[in-house]
């Protein structure tokens, strides 16, 4: 019998157990707090995050990790990556050595200035190597819960692991390809929420496509020289994980990032906008990471620091953007 453990019940988790439900036996959901596991478990909905879809019979809402990990082959982490570590370290006692991981999680640790993946591993490789994956694309939970096709990219340094964990998770809506590069796809997948506040920002001054398509392209090559510094791949960030990520999450609708970023330009302070989502927007921590990340490797990246300067020094919008602007002249 095929089972896998999502570990995390937010929009994200939730959209990968409606669109994986038909490719396993079972899919354990778990969440952190039993009376929303229980109320998923009668109603069959996850009226927080994602009311308007049902959960598939075969996917199990639960608030016991052993209860969650207990047979699954797959471990699939779908967290904030404030709370990855934590829940590792919980996950610990109940995971086996023939469990492949799978993260789900975009973002950089702030202090150690780990990726997701490397994360993971600092806290699974004492008890024995363990088997990572990363997955990352341009998604929006609600579309992939819906049933809408979509492209990801799998990383994993063993080829094999990546090619299994393909074979697994694709379907008809859903379609996976592989990658090797681990450090380009992690990148790829924190950077661009930084950089998407920064067009939400551009959406909430009423500033045009000129303004939002120079951020993005310039965004893109900051998040590629600091990708590649780290020995990333610049071919994954022209790809599903880079390009093809920050697009979306700079330009919809139905981003977090550049929510924050349209509330900032607004006049809102950063505790406001946050007080007022239901769910984490990455970019936020990121920013902070980055900014320290950046400075350790030596990358300059202007955008991402006028995106920490606005978050956590207090810089108003339009000062950055002119900052931004007068900087001195360069080649591309």
């Amino acid at each position: 019998m095929s089972r896998l453990a999502i570990i995390g019940a937010g929009s994200w988790g939730t959209s990968l157990a409606i669109v994986l439900a038909p490719r396993f036996d079972q899919i354990a959901l778990w969440c952190r707090q039993p009376s929303i596991a229980a109320e998923m478990r009668d109603t069959r909905l996850n009226s927080r995050y994602l009311p308007e879809f049902h959960l598939p019979n075969n996917v199990e809402p639960t608030a016991d990790l052993a209860v969650a990990l207990n047979g699954a082959s797959l471990a699939l982490s779908a967290v904030p990556s404030r709370y990855l570590r934590a829940l590792y370290c919980d996950m610990l006692p109940h995971i086996t050595e023939e469990m492949c991981f799978i993260s789900a999680t975009k973002g950089i640790e702030n202090g150690t200035l780990l990726r997701m993946s490397c994360l993971m591993e600092a806290v699974i490789a004492p008890r024995f190597p363990p088997k990572i994956a990363v997955l990352s694309g341009p998604t929006f939970a609600r579309e992939i819960a819906g049933g809408e096709p979509a492209a990801v990219v799998i990383a994993a340094s063993d080829p094999k692991l990546a090619s299994s964990v393909q074979a697994a998770l694709s379907g008809p809506s859903l379609r996976l390809y592989t990658s090797s590069d681990v450090i380009g796809v992690e990148i790829g997948a924190a950077m661009k929420n930084v950089i998407a506040i920064g067009a939400g920002i551009c959406h909430g001054l009423g500033l045009g496509s000129n303004s939002v398509a120079a951020l993005v392209t310039r965004g893109l090559a900051e998040l590629t020289r600091l990708a590649v510094r780290l020995g990333g791949e610049p071919r994954t960030l022209a790809g599903l994980a880079g390009l093809g990520d920050l697009v979306l999450t700079a330009t919809g609708s139905l981003s977090r990032n550049r929510f924050v970023g349209t509330q900032l330009a607004a006049g809102k302070s950063l505790p406001e906008v946050c007080s007022s989502m239901m769910q984490v927007a990455e970019g936020v921590d990121t920013c902070r990471a980055a900014h320290e990340l950046s400075m350790k490797v030596g990358i300059e990246m202007p955008i991402a620091e006028a995106m920490y300067e606005i978050l956590y020094r207090g810089k108003p919008v339009q000062a950055a953007i002119c900052d931004l602007m007068e900087r001195p002249l360069t080649s591309e």
